[in-house]
C-alpha cells in the first residue's frame, strides 16, 4: 500500500493522544468513585456487570478514528496485472509461401494459426498485422478489434521476393505510430543515430522461410527494433530439405533458413520456433511467451476506509446504547 499525501500520516499521532486522554478519564473516574465511598456502590455493581465490554465501546470509536485520519493520506493500493501491449503479426506473403511442405499450403497453414492466436488474445491487447514480399505493408493498424484482424489475415496473398529487413522496419513503424525512414549511414550498420523510441510492451512475432532476397540487411532491422525495447519473436516455416514452387511457369527450389531466423530473434532477446506441420505451427502460437503481463495503476481506496470508519462508528453506537443506554 502507498499513500498520494503521506504527509498527512502525521495526524496518526493524535491517536496515542486519544488513547492516553481515555487512561486519564479511567484513572479520574476511579479516584472520584474512591471520594465517594459508600455512594459508589451502586455505580460498582454495574461496571462489575459489564466488566471488559465497557471498553470496547471506545476501542471501536478509537478504530474508526485512526481510519479517518488514515483516510487523509488518501491510501492507494497497486492495480492488478494484466496482459497489456501491441503485438504486430509480420507475415512473409513471397511466393515462396505456396509451397506445400505445411499442408495444404505454408501460407494457408500461418493463416489459420495466426487467426487461432488472435482469438485467444485478451482485449487489452493491441494487434497489427504486416505483409512483406519485395517490400512490407501495414495491412491493418494494430486495433483491440479482433473482428478487423481476422479480416486482414484472410486478404493475405502470396506474390514477389522476401525482404525481412522491410517487414521487421514496417512492423516498427505499426508499433511506433510512424514510418520509420533509415539514412544511409543506418543501411551501412552505423545505428548511433537511430532513436524510434522505446516500446518494451510490444512485441513482433515473424513468420518466414528465412530466404532473404533483398540487400538490406534484417539483422539492421533487428537492432534497431532491441534498442527499441521490441522483441521479434521469429517462426520458421517449411522444412530444411525444402519444396517446389511454381513461380510464372518456372518451378523453383525454396528451403528454410533457420539460422538467419534465429539470428534476429537473439539479437532481440526473443525465440525462434521452427513449424515442421501446421499443427506444431498452431501449438507455437499457443506457446508463445510474450511477456506482455503489467502491474495494474494504483487505485485510490480512501472513499473505502471512510466508509468502513463510519461503520465502525456506527458499531460502537450501537453497543453504546445497547449496554450503557446512552448515545455517546
Amino acid at each position: 500500500m502507498s499513500f498520494a499525501w503521506p504527509i498527512m500520516l502525521l495526524s496518526l499521532t493524535l491517536v496515542p493522544v486519544l488513547v492516553a486522554g481515555y487512561v486519564l478519564l479511567l484513572q479520574r473516574r476511579e479516584k472520584r468513585a474512591a471520594e465517594l465511598g459508600t455512594m459508589r456502590l451502586a455505580q460498582a455493581g454495574t461496571a462489575r456487570r459489564l466488566g471488559w465490554r465497557r471498553h470496547v465501546p471506545p476501542g471501536v470509536f478509537l478504530v474508526a478514528i485512526a481510519l479517518l485520519l488514515a483516510a487523509l493520506a488518501r491510501p492507494e493500493v497497486a492495480g492488478f496485472p494484466h496482459r497489456e501491449g501491441t503485438v504486430i503479426l509480420a507475415f512473409d506473403v513471397s511466393s515462396s509461401m505456396r509451397a506445400d511442405d505445411l499442408k495444404p499450403s505454408r501460407m494457408a497453414a500461418a493463416k489459420e494459426a495466426a487467426t487461432r492466436f488472435v482469438e485467444n488474445q485478451p482485449s487489452t491487447i493491441q494487434i497489427g498485422v504486416v505483409a512483406f514480399a519485395d517490400g512490407a505493408l501495414v495491412v491493418q493498424q494494430p486495433t483491440a478489434v479482433k473482428a478487423d484482424v481476422l479480416a486482414a489475415v484472410e486478404r493475405l496473398s502470396s506474390e514477389g521476393g522476401t525482404s525481412l529487413g522491410e517487414g521487421i522496419m514496417t512492423s516498427l513503424g505499426a508499433i511506433s505510430g510512424k514510418p520509420i525512414l533509415l539514412e544511409q549511414a543506418a543501411l551501412e550498420g552505423d545505428l548511433e543515430s537511430v532513436d524510434i523510441g522505446y516500446f518494451g510492451s510490444a512485441v513482433i512475432i515473424l513468420l518466414s522461410d528465412g530466404e532473404n532476397t533483398s540487400r538490406f540487411d534484417p539483422l539492421i532491422a533487428a537492432q534497431i527494433g532491441g534498442n527499441a525495447g521490441v522483441r521479434v519473436f521469429t517462426i520458421g516455416i517449411g522444412s530444411a530439405d525444402g519444396a517446389t514452387v511454381e513461380i510464372d511457369g518456372f518451378r523453383v527450389a525454396t528451403a528454410l533458413n533457420e539460422p538467419l531466423l534465429q539470428e534476429i530473434a537473439t539479437n532481440t532477446s526473443a525465440t525462434y520456433f521452427v513449424a515442421e506441420d501446421a499443427a506444431t505451427l498452431v501449438e507455437i502460437y499457443d506457446n508463445i511467451d510474450l511477456r506482455l503481463t503489467v502491474e495494474g495503476d494504483p487505485m485510490e481506496v480512501t472513499s473505502l476506509a471512510a466508509a468502513a470508519a463510519v461503520l465502525l462508528l456506527i458499531v460502537g453506537g450501537a453497543l453504546t446504547m445497547r449496554w450503557f443506554g446512552r448515545v455517546p
